[in-house]
């Protein structure tokens, strides 16, 4: 099996957002999310066993999909994918409040939702999740994880779906 074929499907670049303890937002980047129904409009988000995000979702019933532009600040994946919510504020001021969600300034859309239910896979828990927002805010080019491979050179996280051991 070559895994290099998964790289030829489409993806995005996401920061999914949610509330951890205490009422604090926090939030992880992701690249698999997808729409699975138009009536009711329903989303799924893959979200890592070992992320703080994906408890933090289990537990507050909620997440926000921010979606990020070819524009947008590449330090917003850096920020979001490669620091644990456990031990860092990833919000440094206080957020956008969407439809009582935290939202990611410098995105280009977000869609909020309530999770309607899971699936357990070996890795990742699929979030599926009712939409109950959503709203452009920007008509820059949606990020591909091709454009962020090939373009800004960025790497994959360990806890990414995507993630191919190198060497």
């Amino acid at each position: 099996m070559n895994p290099l074929a998964f790289t030829k499907l489409s993806y995005g670049v996401y920061v999914v957002s949610t509330w951890a303890d205490g009422g604090r937002p926090t939030g992880c980047t992701a690249n698999s999310a997808m729409q699975v129904t138009a009536e009711p409009a329903t989303i799924a988000v893959s979200i890592n066993h070992d992320n703080f995000t994906n408890e933090c979702i289990k537990n507050s019933g909620r997440f926000a999909i921010n979606v990020l532009g070819e524009k947008s600040n590449p330090m917003i994946i850096g920020t979001f994918g490669f620091r644990s919510g456990r031990d860092t504020d990833k919000f440094t001021d206080k957020p956008e409040v969407k439809d009582f969600l935290p939202v990611v300034d410098g995105c280009i859309a977000h869609i909020t939702c309530k999770v309607i239910d899971t699936m357990e896979a070996a890795t990742h828990t699929v979030f599926l999740g009712e939409v109950t927002g959503a709203e452009i805010l920007s008509d820059d080019t949606p990020m591909t994880y091709a454009y962020y491979h090939n373009v800004i050179k960025g790497k994959s996280p360990k806890t990414a779906p995507t993630y191919i051991k190198e060497g």
